[in-house]
């Protein structure tokens, strides 16, 4: 189906399993460009990783509760990055989207386009069979009291990177290695535990649940998804220096 003339495209690309280290450069990639101007349209790279604890820029060493002993003997790669937020989990089971997204574009307002990212994700999670909602005062999507979902981005020059993780069917013991997102006695769910608790059908981290949240992306910051491949998201640009 053809779109509409002067529609805005929001580029999604489903990367899959990629260690950390690796997701970090490409959003970074794609973020420079974004600012250059040589990527002419917002992106989302939805990415699931192999167990990593990050720690943005308000972590405090206290929140990584695990010694690197354990982290290493449990194979946890820990990394500091620029984002903002506090230390927080990604692993198997988890749909992690970096939104690389130019606000000059929608609104130069970051705590307004933090909900919108909460708001995408609350949506997509109705797709899901879920009622999700917020907690005043603290970021991210919780299930009841429970968090589901946690938030962290970054801008320069009023392009995003980093952005959210939903926990689909991650193993909830891992967030016993750190205290997450500096939250003291957070719960953390998953949306197969919630799907279950109402007696919902199963679900798996698929293509159901990546096609739920950048739809529900796409409309909230009026965009249309398509869906594009890494290889050719890195060919729409010449590498861009810092």
């Amino acid at each position: 189906m053809s779109r509409p003339a002067g529609d805005r495209l929001l580029q999604v690309a489903h990367i899959g399993r990629l260690p950390y280290a690796e997701g970090l450069e490409l959003q970074r990639s794609v973020a420079r460009a974004r600012i250059s101007g040589a990527l002419a349209e917002d992106v989302l790279l939805l990415i699931e990783h192999p167990p990593v604890i990050t720690c943005g820029r308000s972590s405090k060493s206290a929140h990584l509760v695990a010694s690197p002993a354990v982290l290493a003997a449990q194979g946890v790669v820990v990394h500091e990055i620029e984002r903002g937020g506090d230390v927080t989990f990604h692993g198997p089971g988890q749909l992690v989207g970096y939104a690389i997204i130019d606000l000059t574009r929608h609104r130069q307002d970051l705590h307004w386009y933090l909900r919108q990212l909460e708001e995408a994700l609350i949506r997509a999670l109705a797709m899901l069979g879920l009622v999700a909602g917020r907690r005043a005062g603290l970021t991210g999507v919780w299930v009841d009291d429970r968090k589901i979902a946690s938030i962290g981005v970054h801008t320069r020059d009023w392009v995003t990177w980093h952005g959210f993780a939903l926990n689909v069917t991650t193993d909830v013991r891992w967030f016993d290695l750190i205290v997450p997102c500096g939250i003291a006695g957070v719960e953390m769910t998953t949306v197969a535990r919630e799907l279950e608790r109402i007696g919902s059908p199963g679900i798996e981290l698929d293509t159901r649940t990546a096609h739920a949240v950048s739809a529900a992306l796409g409309t909230v910051l009026d965009l249309q998804p398509v869906i594009v491949s890494s290889e050719s998201l890195l060919d729409a640009f010449e590498p861009v220096a810092r």
